[in-house]
């Protein structure tokens, strides 16, 4: 198998930008620099309170503290160096750069999928099987699900890097996008893409389609069992699975939008990619915390605690 390098004239590649006009870039890095700000601080707010609160060890917060752990490294695999492009006229990355973005940004985004996937089935035992759910959602199968779903999105990752990486480019070396993705990347290679946009279709798009399938099913089994419990129960039930349900269709909707059709970049893919990239990851931790008073009340715990110590 012949390397990228061997097969390749392009060594560096430019990014179009989302806008090109400077004045609107200036105040794309005024608005999404505090927006990447809050996704870090408030996942990683997430994380430092289950793993320090004792209330907070149920395994529905062992998984959500992954899961805010993935959106930030999610986040940042893209974000950062989107941020500082808006404030410089030539967007560039080197081509070994840009693969390994696209590495990153599908690991972490599938590692995403599959833990919302794992929530949900924590959420499925925790309504439907009650009695046993002690017994089903032991430590061990815990750690095996978050363990599954990191080697899930690393396999898909490395299947998407082994087609990229045969691809030979020899210009043009302007991707028309903000960040380095498959669809946009295989517009450059001087060969046809056609089958390889295929198995990136099965790939990328059905992961996302049958994971939201799923998802699907699985609530509406939640939805009816409800009606066997208490108003109580209900109302605590609904509210868990109501932030689960907006997450879920805040991050599946645009990656169903995007990857399960033909390969084509306009403005509006753009700003369907930057709502996943930036706005969902931020969205999440308040979502989850919002709609949470046991999280709420750890982290009153967690912050009382630090001004009372500070205080002393």
């Amino acid at each position: 198998m012949k390397s990228m390098a061997s097969t390749s004239n392009v060594s560096e590649l430019m990014f179009t930008g989302l806008f090109q006009h400077p004045e609107v870039q200036r105040v794309c890095f005024v608005v999404f620099l505090p927006m990447y700000l809050t996704t870090v601080v408030g996942n990683g707010l997430i994380v430092v309170t289950v793993s320090v609160s004792k209330s907070l060890q149920s395994p529905m917060y062992f998984f959500l503290s992954h899961l805010s752990l993935v959106e930030i490294s999610y986040s940042s695999t893209v974000v950062p160096k989107f941020i500082t492009d808006l404030l410089t006229k030539i967007k560039t990355i080197s081509l070994e750069g840009c693969v390994a973005q696209i590495f990153f940004f599908h690991f972490f985004g599938v590692t995403e999928i599959l833990l919302l996937v794992v929530m949900a089935y924590d959420r499925y035992v925790a309504i439907c099987k009650p009695l046993h759910y002690m017994n089903i959602m032991s430590r061990q199968l815990c750690h095996v699900l978050v363990a599954g779903s990191w080697l899930g999105g690393f396999i898909h990752s490395i299947i998407q890097i082994l087609i990229t990486i045969q691809l030979p480019f020899c210009g043009p070396s302007v991707i028309d996008h903000y960040f380095c993705d498959l669809h946009p990347l295989f517009k450059l290679a001087c060969t046809d893409t056609f089958v390889e946009g295929i198995i990136v279709l099965a790939n990328s798009g059905l992961i996302a389609l049958c994971s939201f399938l799923i998802l699907v099913t699985s609530y509406i089994i939640i939805l009816v069992n409800l009606r066997n419990h208490s108003a109580e129960g209900r109302r605590k039930a609904l509210s868990t699975c109501a932030s689960h349900i907006t997450v879920v269709i805040l991050f599946f909707g645009p990656a169903i939008f995007l990857y399960m059709r033909s390969s084509s970049t306009f403005t509006e893919d753009k700003l369907v990619a930057v709502f996943y990239t930036v706005i969902t990851p931020m969205l999440n931790p308040i979502i989850y915390t919002l709609r949470n008073a046991e999280m709420k009340i750890a982290m009153g715990r967690l912050w009382g605690k630090n001004e009372n110590s500070e205080m002393e």
